[in-house]
């Protein structure tokens, strides 16, 4: 699969989900450049976490305006896939593609650690080939990771299949003290209604290596790329 990651200013997990898809995983990637006017072909396109632009205004609220944003727009409209990993999830929302918003975290700290993700749909690329009765360790480096949405709207997304995970403890339960930014209902990633666009705060890139004693993020990224829409 050709696998493009795009690059914006101030991405710092561009080159790790590059060695997670292409190193690890076996398969083709483009570099995208936030100037791009092409999205060069690629089934799947990754926004990368990072700080791009800085996080000035709101974090992703100015990388939305980049111009291949307009291209990943086209590429998901047409049913391709995309995938936002953290300020990559901030970006999706800023542009529109998914619902809800990142807000900063509740106790206004940046937070860097592993947490447990509980997979909840069951038709989203990203988990429907991974055992929904484990749970996967998965790190987070954030400070704006607080999901929200109206009840309406959260309620919708739970009939629709459109939550991907909520955070939870290592025997997946879900419960207050194992939310680590105040996100409503744990929710740590979503999709929209067609499920072709994904995104999600923990860094599944970032667990993807024995060397780093933690590879749960490859079943995540194989059901992924096992699941093309295109």
């Amino acid at each position: 699969m050709n696998c493009g990651v795009v690059t914006f200013p101030g991405s710092n997990c561009n080159h790790d989900m590059i060695y997670a898809l292409g190193k690890i995983l076996g398969q083709k990637v483009t570099e995208l450049w936030h100037k791009d006017h092409d999205t060069k072909n690629c089934e799947l396109i990754v926004l990368p976490g990072g700080f791009s632009y800085g996080d000035y205004l709101r974090s992703g609220a100015i990388a939305r305006f980049s111009p291949i944003m307009k291209e990943v727009i086209k590429h998901a409209e047409k049913g391709g896939l995309v995938l936002g990993i953290c300020n990559g999830f901030q970006i999706l929302c800023e542009a529109g593609l998914l619902p809800g918003a990142l807000l900063h975290n509740d106790n206004q700290k940046f937070i860097c650690k592993n947490t447990f993700l509980k997979p909840i749909s069951s038709s989203s690329n990203i988990t429907r080939n991974i055992d929904k009765n484990s749970t996967y360790k998965i790190p987070i480096a954030h400070g704006e990771g607080r999901y929200y949405a109206n009840e309406e709207t959260i309620d919708e997304m739970f009939s629709n299949n459109q939550i991907l995970f909520q955070y939870c403890d290592n025997n997946g339960n879900v419960s207050e003290s194992c939310n680590p930014n105040g996100s409503v209902k744990n929710i740590a990633g979503v999709s929209n209604s067609q499920q072709n666009v994904m995104g999600m705060m923990p860094h599944p890139e970032r667990a993807v290596d024995s060397l780093l004693g933690n590879e749960d993020g490859v079943p995540l990224l194989n059901s992924l790329l096992n699941n093309v829409l295109v």
